[in-house]
């Protein structure tokens, strides 16, 4: 980017809304009262609760009383950083085949200053498996992909890795790094390691990071020939050694690598052609000074950056964007100032530490947890309890529920189990499968008689589910017990896939099935679409779980 002449000063807003985002993420669960923000921000009350209403109209946080809460959208913003290094699509799938392959662990991580940090994670379902998960970071000195960066260093990295170390000997800047065993390891160790590694084209951790815990990593590189990232297998010393490890999987690690090094080959997105609109402008409009549209402008354009793998000029941001360049480029200096974008030859690209902005905390959200929110803002409108649940087996299984506040109200734990066939859930489920596969749950399940209006002929349930898939919802009147009706409608992920069910349990004697229908199942939709978009965020831009 052409100088000019002098240091121009940072977007104000963009950067107290960054300072907020931050000290969230590094709070227990993402919440803080707004009061507790603005004393580990150092920031007075109202511009907290500015930076607040504008993060809470895109998106990003939701405010809880008088706790303020990070939201699965904020993940866009890692996800950009994801897409820009093509983790998703050239890195992140044979990653995957390899964990499958060799049954062990498998990551991808990559430099970020004298750390390393994890983009992708394949976790293996073991009792002694690994933790980590994506955006942490790990001292370089720990763990098997640190000599691999290392052995590239120049000289004021080295440094820069020098007083780190000194300033903090036990690691307890390193979060997601375990308790350090005995001595820190020194530079000469540490130094002889990335000579070792340069040279053979490996490194091994042999129980750096924590006692029992051994990896290995290879580097992957770009098509020029420059490392981009690592890649690691990671295992317990109860099934290899170090040196056990390294030959069980070094051959296929090195296959992996020149696969992901072919993808990384491809032809790349094209660039923006046409500008999009200035998505800020009907917010700024209708909230007025309480909406600070450079804090929106500023984090429009940090996403837009994974439009194009590689990076993008400033023209094609300020079109992705829909801004003028002169606002783009001051939103893009003042991320270049604080670390969460790099300008090289011609071009802007995110940074690692896009992903402190809320990533790790929010990849790691379960469903409940993820449609808790939405189901509390039902049952607040609709003054019924509701829940959603997945199929398992012949059963559905509760994993979300929010119980409204009557005397006499439906009593459910999640966990609870229920059988499929008498059950609004359970129907949109089986409805939700594809034909043959619910033509064998429907010729393999018991169907037993739960109360005198239970619907238990097979011909007969067919033909409802049938009609449920068609109309995209269920609605049960006391076929799981008497006095219980029940409306649910599908949860769907990002390709139109119904993954879960939400419902509201109703009383029979308070609300007729018109009502139901009328009433109920149109807020019943709204929030099942919107536990539906969030968990498109999580779990396709990150190792989301059911």
């Amino acid at each position: 980017m052409p100088s000019t002449g002098r240091a121009e000063a940072p977007v104000g807003p963009l950067e107290r809304g960054l300072a907020v985002l931050r000290v969230l993420a590094r709070a227990p669960g993402g919440r803080l009262r707004a009061s507790e923000v603005a004393r580990a921000t150092g920031l007075a009350r109202s511009p907290v609760d500015r930076v607040a209403t504008t993060l809470a109209r895109l998106g990003h946080l939701r405010t809880e009383g008088r706790e303020l809460v990070l939201a699965p959208r904020l993940m866009t913003l890692g996800a950009a950083y994801l897409r820009s290094r093509r983790v998703p699509d050239a890195l992140g799938p044979p990653a995957a085949e390899l964990a499958e392959e060799l049954d062990e662990s498998v990551s991808l991580a990559v430099p970020d200053g004298d750390a390393v940090r994890f983009v992708a994670q394949h976790t293996r379902r073991r009792a002694l498996s690994v933790s980590f998960r994506v955006g942490d970071v790990l001292p370089a000195e720990r763990c098997a992909p640190g000599p691999l960066f290392a052995a590239g260093w120049p000289p004021q990295q080295w440094a820069a890795w020098r007083e780190r170390s000194a300033a903090d000997p036990r690691d307890e800047g390193f979060p997601a790094a375990p308790r350090l065993y005995g001595a820190h390891p020194g530079e000469d160790r540490f130094s002889a390691l990335a000579a070792t590694a340069a040279a053979q084209g490996w490194a091994v951790d042999d129980q750096l990071i924590e006692p029992g815990l051994v990896a290995v990593a290879v580097p992957v590189r770009d098509p020029g020939g420059r490392v981009l990232c690592a890649l690691s297998v990671v295992s317990h010393t109860s099934r290899h050694s170090a040196e056990g490890l390294r030959t069980f999987a070094l051959d296929a690690m090195r296959r992996t690598a020149g696969r992901m090094t072919a993808a990384l080959g491809s032809a790349p997105a094209a660039l923006p052609g046409t500008a999009a609109p200035d998505g800020t402008a009907d917010a700024k409009r209708e909230l007025g000074p309480e909406y600070l549209q450079s804090l929106a402008r500023g984090l429009a354009v940090l996403g837009c950056l994974g439009d194009v793998p590689g990076g993008m000029p400033l023209a094609a941001v300020a079109r992705s964007a829909g801004l003028a360049r002169a606002t783009a480029r001051r939103s893009l200096l003042t991320l270049q100032q604080l670390g969460y974008v790099a300008f090289d030859e011609g071009v802007f690209t995110p940074l690692p530490r896009v992903l402190d902005l809320g990533y790790r905390l929010l990849s790691g959200l379960s469903l409940g947890e993820i449609a808790a929110p939405h189901l509390a803002a039902l049952v607040q409108q609709v003054h019924e309890s509701a829940s959603v649940a997945v199929l398992d087996g012949t059963d559905i299984r509760y994993v979300g529920r929010v119980a409204s506040h009557r005397i006499m109200s439906v009593s459910i734990a999640p966990g609870t189990r229920f059988p499929a066939h008498a059950t609004s859930m359970g129907r949109v489920l089986l409805a939700g499968l594809a034909p043959a596969e619910r033509a064998r749950w429907l010729s393999g399940a018991d169907l037993p008689q739960l109360t005198r209006f239970t619907l238990t002929d097979r011909g007969r349930l067919a033909a409802v589910l049938d009609r449920t898939a068609e109309d995209g919802y269920a609605l049960v009147d006391q076929e799981l017990e008497e006095g219980l009706r029940s409306v649910a409608v599908p949860v769907r992920d990002r390709e139109g896939r119904v993954v879960a069910a939400a419902n509201v349990s109703l009383h029979a004697g308070r609300t007729s099935a018109e009502e139901a229908r009328a009433v109920v199942l149109p807020a019943l939709r709204r929030a099942a679409a919107r536990i539906g978009a969030d968990l498109a965020v999580v779990a396709g831009d990150g190792p989301g779980r059911l």
